[in-house]
């Protein structure tokens, strides 16, 4: 089994699996090279794009998990939703939902609306080698609420939170939508072939706990509970509060991001959940600590490696993405020095 499916079911793998968030994409000259003139949801939905640049950070790095090229968007977009990733903004919706005959005229997500990822999962299984797991991902229902309500990316998310607390029954019944969209997408990618999935909930951290739990577990739980074949990870930027939460809803691998130790994070999640199984998590070096030069990393990399000792399963990643401007040869040499350890 690969080293990284072994350490996400809380077994010992032959070495501590490492695999980056945003490996794949700005920071590679491959990539750049690539995507040249062709439009992010575009290349989403290119099979043997998406293969390619999913296989080049497992060539380049020898990363132990490769994440399938894609976008949260590329669901609502597949589905029907008029939106676009506008270069220097991010996803941009033509028509803001905030009505509950907006909800109602949100579409659902067909198979064969995204046979394209699906064609390029085939593609990527025969790539790929036997000991790297390809991993799945989808936008959780709240990130991808706050950008239909919004009607793009949003530093305070007033709408969102508004439409939350002003009108609770509108709130469920889109997240109630959203969750069947991300859900249908999710088993696309598993009947096609993902060894794993990651739900990215990327704007949860902009919630306080009771929040969360009111108006987002439930429905990030119904997307998570109709997963059982495959390790499901559960990832959010500034969710130090919310680990516990987040792994109720369904995780089998907690994302921690860069602003907690690890070995907290664990104590919070033993403390929280006793009767569940002991935790596995995923983190979480600060992905501006590859600007700091190498003696710098390897510092932060042994710290982080002996605090994901605490946990039943570590996989070792960054506490969010790559940074466009990254060095590649410093990722590479931090993988090589993660499978040293």
């Amino acid at each position: 089994m690969a080293p990284l499916l072994v350490a996400a079911t809380g077994g010992t793998p032959s070495h501590t699996p490492v695999w980056f968030m945003r490996q794949a994409g700005r920071s590679l000259p491959e990539y750049r090279a690539l995507r040249q003139g062709t439009a992010m949801l575009d290349a989403c939905m290119d099979p043997e794009m998406v293969c390619e640049i999913t296989m080049q950070p497992v060539r380049r790095h020898g990363v132990d998990g490769a994440i399938l090229f894609s976008d949260i968007v590329v669901p609502l977009k597949a589905a029907g939703v008029d939106l676009d990733i506008v270069a220097g903004t991010g996803p941009v919706v033509a028509k803001p939902v905030r009505t509950l005959d907006d909800v109602r005229a949100l579409p659902e997500l067909h198979a064969e609306q995204v046979q394209p990822v699906a064609d390029a999962i085939g593609l990527l299984l025969k790539e790929l080698p036997r000991e790297v797991a390809l991993i799945g991902f989808a936008g959780a229902p709240f990130t991808l609420a706050s950008y239909l309500v919004e009607g793009g990316p949003s530093k305070n998310h007033e709408r969102t939170k508004a439409l939350m607390h002003g009108n609770p029954e509108l709130w469920h019944a889109l997240l109630a939508k959203i969750a069947g969209i991300t859900a249908a997408f999710l088993h696309a990618q598993l009947a096609a072939g993902v060894q794993a999935v990651q739900l990215f909930d990327s704007w949860a951290g902009a919630l306080s706990e009771r929040d969360y739990r009111e108006f987002v577990l439930p429905h990030s739980r119904r997307v998570l509970e109709t997963i059982t074949t495959v390790p499901r990870i559960h990832f959010g930027v500034g969710t130090g509060e919310l680990l516990p939460a987040m792994r109720e809803a369904g995780a089998d691998v907690v994302g921690v991001d860069w602003r907690i130790p690890l070995d907290v994070a664990v104590e919070r999640l033993r403390r929280a959940n006793p009767d569940l199984p002991q935790p596995v998590v995923q983190g979480n070096l600060d992905p501006a600590l590859f600007f700091a030069g190498f003696e710098a990393v390897e510092r932060e990399v042994r710290r982080i490696h002996a605090e994901g000792k605490a946990a039943a399963g570590h996989i070792f990643n960054l506490g969010h993405g790559v940074l466009p401007d990254t060095d590649p040869e410093i990722i590479t040499r931090t993988v090589e020095l993660i499978h040293s350890l």
